[in-house]
This record gives C-alpha cells, sequence and structure tokens, in this order.
C-alpha cells in the first residue's frame, strides 16, 4: 500500500463544472469529464489495476522528504510544498479558473498547476497518467510545439506547457531554476502565453473566491470550519444546471471489506435540500435559486409529480448501475460503480425535501425572483404526490435494497410538504387552499403520532407499527414537526442515545441491513445529535462533541461520510455534503453571537 491510499488526505479544487482532488503530495488523484459524473480521466484513487502510478498526474521532487500543504485563505486554490533531501524547496499551486468576465461567470474546464522554487533548485519530475474508459484505456498522446494531445475516447484535451514538452512526454527530471505552468484543459490553442494566462486566471480566480467569501454570513466563532465548509458546498454544485452532487467520488466504502460502494456523484433530493437550506443561512441564496431551476424541470417533466429519488447533472432520469472490472478500488475495496440503481427505488420523502429547499424563495424580498401563483402551482403538484404517498411503503433516507416499511421519517417529509404549501398558501393570500392543505399536514402529523410512537420504547420509531430506531427522528425539530420541549421528543433523543452513541458518534441505525450492521459512525448523524443537544439545554455536551468531530477532519478541513470510531479513520465518499451541512449547521447553534463578542 503506498502512502497515497493510507488515508483520505485529499483536497478539493473545482469551480462549479468539475473538480478534482489532490492528495497530500500533491498528486492529482481524481478528475471526471466532463462533469462530476463523467469519466474520471485521473483515476488514481481507485487504483487502475493497469499499475500502481497510473491515472494520476505527479508532480514531484527528486528524493521527496517532507510535504506541507494548504488553502490559500478563504479560496478553492491548494498549495503544496515539497522539500528533497537536499533542502530545495518548491511549491505546487493548483485551481480551477473561476470569475466573472463578460457578464458571465467563466469556469473553464481547465486544471491549472504553477510550480516555482522557493529554496534552491530542486530536480522534478512531472507525470500524467490519464486514462479513460473508468481506467481501462490509456490516453494516446500527440506532441504539438508547446503542447501534448491526448485522446480519450470521445475526449480530446490539450496540456500547455512553459516546461520542456520532451521533459513532460518521457518524464524526464529536469531543474526546476524558474517558475513553470501547466494548463491541462480542452483540445483548444490558448490566446496568449501559458504563463500569462495562468497568472490572470490565478489573480481573478482568488479575487473571486475573496467576494465570495466576504459576503458570507457566518458566526463569529468557528468561522475557518465554516468557510471551508460553504466553498466546498459550492464545488459540489453543477452550476450550468443547479444541480448538487452527494459527493464526488464513487465506490470509497463505508468501511473496509464491506462491499458498501455506491456512487455518489448524483443529485439527490434530500441531500441537495440540505446543501440549500446551509447556503441559505450564510446568505448564498444564489444555490438555491439554481437548484430550483433545476427542480422546476425535473417536475415539469413528469405528468403526475412523481419524483425519483435522484437525478443526473444534466436531469438524466435512467441512472444504470454498472461495475468497473479494471478498477480495483479504493485500498483494494470491490465493487467500483459508476451508477446508482437507488434511482428505481420508491423514496416518498422527496417531495419534502424540494419543497422544504425553496421555500424561502417565496418569502425573502433580497431575491431577484419571488415566488409566485404559478411556481406554487406546480409545487402543488409534488404536494399532491405527498398526500398520496405518506402512508406507502418506501426505502426510505437509508435506501434499503431488499425491504420496504411506511417510513417515520418519509411521512414527516410529507407533512413538511404540506405544512410549507399551507404557509406559502397563506403568504399568498390564497386562503382556501391554506386552508386544504393544513388540513392534509394535521392527517399526517396525527397518524406519525398514533402510528410512528411506541408506548413500549417511549420513542417515535424508524417505520409505523416498529420498534427499531434511527438518527433521521432527530431532524422532527430541523423541520418544524416539533420542538425540544417536547416531552416525546426529549424521550426519543434518550433512547437514540442508549442505542446508537458510540462515545462522541453517532451511527444511523443499528439494526442489520442489506450488508449486516453498519460498522462506520454517519458523520451527518453526529451533526444531528449535536443539533438535538443544543434544542435540549444540553449546549457544553454538544461543544465536546462538535470538539471531537472537528478533530477528525482532515489537514485541509474536509469530511467523507463517516468514522469509524475504533481507528478514528475516515471513510465513505469524499467530500460528503451531508457532513459539511452538518458542520455549518451546529457551528451556527455552538457559536456566540456577534454582538456578544464586538
Amino acid at each position: 500500500m503506498t502512502e497515497r491510499e493510507k488515508s483520505l488526505e485529499l483536497g478539493i479544487i473545482g469551480n462549479a463544472t468539475t473538480a478534482a482532488l489532490i492528495e497530500k503530495h500533491g498528486d492529482i488523484v481524481w478528475y471526471c469529464l466532463p462533469r462530476f459524473d463523467g469519466d474520471p480521466v485521473l483515476c488514481g484513487l481507485l487504483e487502475p489495476k493497469s499499475g500502481e502510478d497510473d491515472g494520476i498526474w505527479s508532480i514531484r521532487c527528486d528524493d521527496l522528504v517532507e510535504t506541507q500543504q494548504n488553502y490559500r485563505r478563504n479560496s478553492a486554490i491548494l498549495e503544496t510544498i515539497q522539500t528533497d533531501a537536499q533542502g530545495n524547496k518548491m511549491r505546487i499551486v493548483d485551481f480551477m479558473p473561476r470569475f466573472r468576465e463578460r457578464g458571465r461567470m467563466f469556469r473553464g474546464r481547465t486544471l491549472v498547476r504553477i510550480i516555482e522554487p522557493l529554496e534552491g533548485m530542486p530536480r522534478v519530475t512531472v507525470r500524467l497518467r490519464l486514462r479513460h474508459d473508468y481506467g481501462a484505456y490509456p490516453a494516446q498522446s500527440r506532441r504539438g510545439s508547446n503542447h501534448l494531445r491526448y485522446e480519450l475516447g470521445d475526449e480530446r484535451m490539450r496540456l500547455t506547457t512553459s516546461a520542456p514538452v520532451e521533459f513532460v512526454l518521457h518524464e524526464t527530471p529536469f531543474l526546476l531554476d524558474r517558475p513553470r505552468v501547466f494548463l491541462l484543459g480542452p483540445d483548444e490553442p490558448l490566446s496568449d502565453a501559458p504563463e500569462a494566462i495562468a497568472a490572470t486566471f490565478l489573480e481573478r480566480t482568488e479575487d473571486y473566491w475573496a467576494d465570495w467569501v466576504r459576503a458570507l454570513s457566518i458566526p463569529p466563532d468557528y468561522q475557518e470550519a465554516v468557510i471551508r465548509a460553504a466553498i466546498t458546498l459550492k464545488l459540489c454544485e453543477y452550476e450550468e444546471t443547479g444541480g448538487i452532487v452527494a459527493a464526488l467520488t464513487t465506490s470509497i466504502p463505508e468501511y473496509d471489506g464491506t462491499g458498501r460502494n455506491w456512487d455518489y456523484r448524483f443529485c439527490w433530493l434530500r441531500d441537495s435540500y440540505f446543501t440549500v437550506k446551509a447556503l441559505n443561512s450564510l446568505g448564498v441564496t444564489k444555490t438555491m435559486e439554481d437548484y430550483l431551476d433545476y427542480v422546476l424541470n425535473l417536475a415539469s417533466g413528469s405528468h403526475d409529480g412523481y419524483m425519483q429519488p435522484l437525478f443526473g447533472l444534466g436531469h438524466e432520469r435512467v441512472i444504470l448501475e454498472e461495475t468497473c472490472d479494471e478498477l480495483a478500488g479504493y485500498r483494494g475495496n470491490q465493487p467500483v460503480r459508476r451508477g446508482n440503481a437507488a434511482y428505481v427505488q420508491v423514496q416518498n420523502d422527496g417531495y419534502g425535501s424540494v419543497i422544504l429547499a425553496v421555500s424561502q424563495c417565496f418569502f425573502d424580498e433580497r431575491l431577484p425572483r419571488l415566488g409566485h401563483v404559478d411556481l406554487f402551482e406546480m409545487l402543488e403538484v409534488l404536494g399532491n404526490q405527498a398526500v398520496a404517498r405518506w402512508h406507502t411503503p418506501d426505502a426510505g433516507l437509508w435506501e434499503f435494497r431488499t425491504r420496504e416499511s411506511v417510513h417515520t421519517h418519509s411521512a414527516m417529509m410529507c407533512w413538511g410538504a404540506c405544512d410549507r404549501l399551507g404557509r406559502i398558501a397563506a403568504h399568498l393570500g390564497l386562503s382556501d387552499r391554506a386552508t386544504y392543505w393544513k388540513a392534509e399536514a394535521a392527517k399526517i402529523r396525527e397518524a406519525i403520532e398514533t402510528y410512528g410512537w411506541n408506548e413500549k420504547r417511549q420513542s417515535y420509531v424508524m417505520a409505523f407499527g416498529g420498534e427499531d430506531l434511527d438518527a433521521s427522528l432527530l431532524l422532527m425539530t430541523e423541520i418544524g414537526f416539533t420542538t425540544g420541549e417536547d416531552p416525546r421528543y426529549r424521550t426519543t433523543v434518550a433512547a437514540i442515545e442508549s442505542e446508537l452513541r458510540q462515545g462522541h458518534h453517532l451511527f444511523r441505525y443499528k439494526a442489520p441491513d442489506d450488508f449486516g450492521a453498519p460498522e462506520t459512525a454517519f458523520t451527518a448523524c453526529t451533526f444531528w445529535l449535536i443539533d438535538a443537544l443544543c434544542r435540549l439545554g444540553r449546549d457544553d455536551e454538544a461543544r465536546e462533541i462538535f470538539a471531537e468531530v472537528l478533530a477528525q477532519r482532515n489537514s485541509l478541513g474536509l469530511l467523507s461520510e463517516g468514522v469509524h470510531v475504533c481507528s478514528k479513520t475516515l471513510w465513505g465518499n469524499f467530500p460528503q455534503t451531508y457532513s459539511m451541512v452538518g458542520l455549518i449547521n451546529a457551528a451556527t447553534k455552538l457559536s456566540r453571537h456577534w454582538e456578544d463578542v464586538v
């Protein structure tokens, strides 16, 4: 096992079109084209069977002995400093361009890498080993005067560089005596020298992120953590359509050898709701506006309002799940999957997820386009599905593949759909519709209180009439179904802590599922516990848990899906939007107010 494979010490660069993951030495090990859910032309993270160093873009000092890595302040620009055995140092600056140009957002599918000597003159080797068709084939390269052209199936890419092309083509070590730049992007000639373009892109991209962060409404405490989480969430939005991926990777398992290897590079309605809500809380309402366009396009394509749980970033409805046999998998974990069969599941919480995600647009006067009656009527079509489905079995939040139940969380989200439609109708002056939706919400509430409550356990339960617990029950307060003063909610929290809590971490459930009992704590659930404790007035305990979760982040402040509690290692797809959302929400609740600071 190489150093690259030992942990999720990864950074992310991107521009809301696609993104790349960079490990701690500066190797780019994951980069998909033409978008997040595309072919990983750099796929070293999942270990191509063709060879250990295939599927990576490595820029390394000879005799490397030490690396340091950090983001430039308040940006998505990553720096890696390498030191060799002789004390020579160099810096790698990695980013993807993002800035306003001629009234539009420029977000070119270009990886920009700048290397420069800091001390002495290190010898450097550049290895660019692109592959395509999920690691099956190496790129075919052709040399130009100052560039290399790579053929990757249907894709063509061009590397333009100020370094000697000969040295890149043959991976020949060379002396780094001055800065060199590399631009890997579409097979198009550059309009200027690569050094000039790289310098302009860097300056304008850094300015963009500084302005974006400056506009955030962040709490006074935990600021660096919140800023990094917010930037990460933004990088998971596919801005062209408004879709938001659950994570940037596929098949990083929930834990070693479990077989729980899934492709998260798609837009789940529920995950997107949480992302939109978190960014709204920071004042980033543009993501909600983009997402509204995304879901309205999807809803208009459904004649009766039925919504499957996930979609492709380009509104694709069929997301076939296949295995990729030429990739050995993260730390050798197979199978590697592309696509996700959960798209065929029934998950009834999606209607509430969509309506809750966009409700703010009817009330927020800051927005250039307020919600109107026509939009409300489109959302009513989704609400009708919630009314028809809240008491029917589904796969639930956790996407069980071999069983269905009437899940309490799904029913609660359908309640949320009806409740918000009632509020919106009242706001728009549609009194008859407000009365109708409030009445439907009341029916669902009564059923949840009757069938979702287990008197013997003194707790709400995962499924109507059942006994098992799951962490989603903690979200009752988050969606407004109840409050922390509710005795039933308080005893539910106590039951969940007793059964699902392990130290400062929370499992999503403990009952065996399709793959046996879960082995990792789901980080988003731990953040839900923090929220619950705050609502119960246990702020000091919540801060202790939050401190431990913050310590579990990798060195760049990022989180994956889960934590193996015993080994304290990160597992699951990366970076996980659920986890970064939870960090923002917890920091906001636990922070002091600005008036208490200044």
